[in-house]
Parts: structure tokens; sequence; C-alpha cells
């Protein structure tokens, strides 16, 4: 039975079920029959008073959701609930928290008590794995009394949308190493420098605040007095992103498509180029170029980045290479690196596409990102029990063949290749990043 935001609990279905069972048996002794009119009236009572408890004057429970004005997609965000008790004594809870339908979880709820006039807050976490608009529903909280016969509910918070981004917080988790040199805390290799970040443009006479190691001892001795080197800051490269939307990069890996790990990557690696100096761009394609984000050094870049990213979806069409080829030699006239994030399961499905990369890596540093199918290396690490696992493991064993001929077949064309599973993308595209960095390629 269902009363306007009042519901009776399994204790009070008890009871009644107790109650009936009496008055079954008072057909067969009538002295139970008195007993069960008793009883009736005491659990009766017992209702009206836990109702008049409930829903009594100045008697509330108020609660409130306090989460991210935006969730990063692929990460852990915190979700923190806030009860506050206005009964004059301890209640019993119930919450449960109407989750974005994209969780597919329907039993959130989380059950206890709180004493008179008090506060109580818990924390969840929520890890999304698709960009997009998420729905969180209302904050339902029921309340019990110390009878436990009805709960009163409570319909705190209204809807509230919040909108999933590429995973900010990897961008300033890596961001804030690099600003302190402390990369390599976050799985970053030690690159050795080759050289300086700065290059020779004359030797002048030496004036207060001048560094002494900069010092050229040799010009000092010949003009007889102090002399030292002076440098020119290293120019900012361009750095492009380059996302192929292309059917190919919506397989999945731990819910997340290859896309995901690839636009997450690519928002950490832009920030760690802006913060380095570079100036970071962005270009997605498919069959047709959907996004052209020009390099540049503004404050205001790393927003248009993550604008851009947060709307990229794959198409699943087949990637034309062409097309990227057009695009990026009509509108980037200056070398930059390109960071391609793609994917290919064959070599000749590579070969398709190689003619017009080896184009690219004319002009520019083309740096062909692709990935490692976990699943298959999964498949080849397992025993194999009968006939059929062998021939599974063949197959598999080939595939991954597949993909070290094609970073073999890229390397031969003078092309730079990352393999990568997408869980390290993120620490491999920045080591490779700054390898080349290193090694003055750009």
């Amino acid at each position: 039975m269902k009363f306007p935001e009042i519901y009776f609990t399994s204790k009070a279905y008890l009871w009644v079920t107790v109650l009936i069972f009496i008055y079954g048996l008072g057909y067969f002794f009538s002295e139970l029959f008195y007993f069960a009119n008793f009883t009736f009236a005491l659990i009766l009572f017992a209702i009206i008073l836990d109702y008049i408890l409930l829903f009594g004057k100045h008697a509330s429970v108020e609660g409130i959701r306090i989460c991210p004005t935006r969730l990063s997609n692929g990460d852990e965000n915190p979700i923190e609930i806030k009860i506050i008790n206005h009964y004059r004594f301890k209640i019993g809870l119930c919450i449960v928290d109407e989750l974005p339908f994209q969780f597919q979880s329907r039993d959130f709820e989380k059950k206890m008590t709180l004493e008179a006039y008090k506060t109580l807050s818990f924390m969840y976490y929520l890890r999304p794995v698709k960009r997009g608009e998420y729905w969180f529903g209302k904050l339902r909280v029921f309340a019990k009394s110390p009878l436990e016969l009805t709960e009163r509910r409570f319909s705190l918070e209204k809807e509230k949308m919040l909108p999933v981004f590429p995973s900010f917080i990897q961008m300033r988790k890596y961001a804030l190493l690099a600003i302190h040199n402390r990369l390599v805390q976050g799985g970053i290799k030690k690159i050795r420098k080759i050289g300086s970040s700065t290059d020779f443009d004359q030797i002048k006479e030496y004036v207060s605040g001048d560094e002494i190691k900069t010092v050229n001892w040799k010009a000092t001795a010949r003009k007889g007095r102090l002399m030292v080197n002076k440098y020119q800051d290293e120019k900012s490269q361009q750095v492009y992103c380059v996302l192929d939307l292309g059917r190919t990069m919506q397989m999945p890996f731990e819910g997340m498509s290859l896309l995901d790990y690839a636009i997450n990557a690519a928002l950490v690696i832009s920030n760690i180029a802006s913060v380095k100096g570079d100036r970071p761009g962005l270009i997605s394609y498919s069959h047709k170029i959907h996004t052209m984000l020009r390099a540049e050094k503004r404050n205001t870049q790393m927003n248009h980045i993550m604008e851009a990213l947060y709307n990229q979806h794959t198409d699943f069409t087949e990637s034309d290479a062409g097309t990227l080829f057009l695009q990026v030699r009509k509108t980037i006239s200056q070398r930059s690196l390109l960071l391609l994030f793609t994917n290919f399961e064959t070599v000749s499905g590579l070969k398709r596409q190689l003619p017009y990369l080896r184009k690219l890596a004319v002009n520019h540093l083309l740096v062909v990102i692709f990935f490692e199918n976990t699943e298959l290396l999964k498949l080849q690490n397992e025993k194999a029990k009968d006939t059929y696992d062998i021939y599974y493991k063949t197959i598999a064993g080939k595939f991954a063949l597949e993909k070290q001929l094609i970073a073999m077949e890229l390397s031969a064309c003078g092309i730079q290749s990352l393999f990568t599973h997408p869980a390290g993308l993120s620490v491999n595209i920045i080591n490779k990043y700054l390898e080349l960095k290193s090694r003055k390629l750009i």
C-alpha cells in the first residue's frame, strides 16, 4: 500500500503477516481472535504514531549533491553527498542517487543512521567512458523513525546535466609535473639532452647580470676584457595532433574506444607542448576534414582545443589520408610535428595510406601512433587446451606479427612511429615528444 511520500517498511509487512496468521488461528481458537484484535489496534496505533513522528512540524531532511562542473572522461570523478537531519531523534536513512543512464547502474543506494540535528557526508566516484551530456536525476532520501514501520521519502536536488570532457585530470597532472620538471614521477623517462635549449648568437662584453658559465675565455684572452657568449632562445615549433575519425578508431578497450584514448592523449600532449613553449594545433579527419585548428601560442588556445576535442566522433567510414595530405599542404607552410593518432590492423591497410604518409613526411616530422590489440596478446599467452585453441593462438600470432611489420614498414619509409597499448598512450606520447625535442628533430 502506498501513500504520497510515505511507504511501509518490511517490518510493517512482517507484523501484518503475523496478524493475519493470528486471525486465521482465531477461527479455531476463539481466545486468539480477541488477542488478534488487540494486536491490530496496537499496530495501527504504532503506524499512526510513526506517521506523526515523520511528518511532524519542522521535521525534515535536507540534502545536496556536490559535484564538479564537468566530468573527466576515463578518470575517477568524485561526487559528494551531504545530508542534514532536522528531526529530534535518530533516523535511519536510505539514500538513492539517480545516476545518468550511461553508467547503467540502477542499484545505487547507501544505508546509514544519523543522529538528531547532525550532518553526514560521504563520497563516491564515477568513471565515464564516453564524452557527452550526462543527466543526473533527483536525490532520493528515505527516512525512518526508531519504530521503523513507515518511511518518508524526500526528493532532493533537481535534474542536472554534467558534460563529460576529454581527460583534463590527466592534462593537469602532467602539466603540473612539467612545470616543476618532475615528469619522471608520472612515468616519463629522463631524456638526456643533446646540447641546450638555446642557439649561439654572438660574443659580447660582459655586463652585470650575465651568467658566469657563459664566459668565453679564449675571447677574453684576446680582447683583454671579460667576454661572454650570447645565446638566442630556441624558436617555438608547431605541434599538431591529427585524429583519425575512421571506423578503426571505434575499437573498444576497457570500456573506452581508441578514439577516446587518442583524444585524452591529444589534450595532454597539447598542454605539455604549450608548457614547453611550442604551439599546439589540432586536425581531425576521416573521408573529409572535420576540424582544422591552427597552431597558435595564445592563452585561450587550450580552451579551444578542449572544446574541439569534446565534439569529435567517429563517422564509421574509411579514412582517406589523401584528404589529410591536401589539407596539410594547403594550410601548414612551416615544418611542424604531426602526431597522427590512427590504427592499422594489417599491412595492406597501411599500404593503402602509405603514399600520402610518405608525402607528409617530406615537409614535416610525422609520427604515426597506432595501438596494440591487447585481447590478441592475452589469447597468445593463454595455454592451448585443444586443437581449436591452437588455431586461435596461431591466428592471434599472425595479427601480432602484422603490427610489427607495420612498424618496420613505416621505419623503412623514414616515418617515425609509436606502437603502444591504449592505457599507456599518454605517457608514451610524452616520452616520444621529449625524445624528438632532445634530438633536435623539431
